[in-house]
């Protein structure tokens, strides 16, 4: 089986349901029923995996795939993420829509302009989505991904710009006198 080029992760298997090879699963597509819509699934491995019936249930949905016809079979595909290549997705997106695989290696520039790393993913650990950005000179940091510390993103143009402090890159400084009243009290 054929591994993607450029990956999109579609949604995420978890527990089995019932006996006869259904999952819940979650997704993360803005309309859940049109996640058999853009052709077979595939996981990290390359194998593909065909939606053969879908329904809604609470904050996931409950799918069967061709091929997975038992509790066992079911289970063994707990956690197991799914994706489509970047290229079946649509291109025509609205002005300030993107997709978070076009993000993936764009230059990151500060609020001066100067290229600080590139965009190496894109996290969600359940409190919003964070931007792991690799940095030019040294480790890789992680930036909220809100509209204070990412103001600009531009893909088309090959970057996104944040904000350092409201990224939490540097610390605010301090006003023009606040280190002379320091040294006078040290004086005292």
């Amino acid at each position: 089986m054929a591994k993607l080029e450029k990956p999109v992760q579609m949604a995420v298997i978890g527990a089995a349901h019932g006996i006869r090879g259904e999952v819940r699963i979650k997704i993360f597509t803005g309309d859940p029923a049109a996640l058999g819509d853009y052709g077979p699934l595939r996981d990290a491995a390359g194998r593909a995996f065909e939606v053969i019936s879908m329904r809604p249930a609470k904050e996931v949905s409950i799918v069967r795939f061709k091929g997975v016809a038992t509790r066992e079979a079911a289970e063994a595909l707990n956690g197991v993420a799914l994706f489509v290549d970047r290229s079946a997705l649509p291109a025509d997106l609205d002005e300030e829509e993107f997709y978070h695989a076009d993000l993936i290696g764009l230059a990151v520039r500060d609020q001066k302009g100067a290229e600080i790393g590139t965009v190496a993913a894109i996290h969600d650990f359940g409190a919003g989505d964070i931007l792991e950005v690799a940095r030019r000179d040294g480790p890789s940091v992680m930036i909220p991904f809100t509209r204070a510390a990412v103001p600009e993103i531009a893909p088309g143009q090959g970057f996104v710009r944040i904000d350092s402090l409201a990224a939490g890159l540097v610390e605010e400084e301090p006003p023009e006198n606040a280190g002379a009243r320091s040294d006078r009290e040290r004086r005292r």
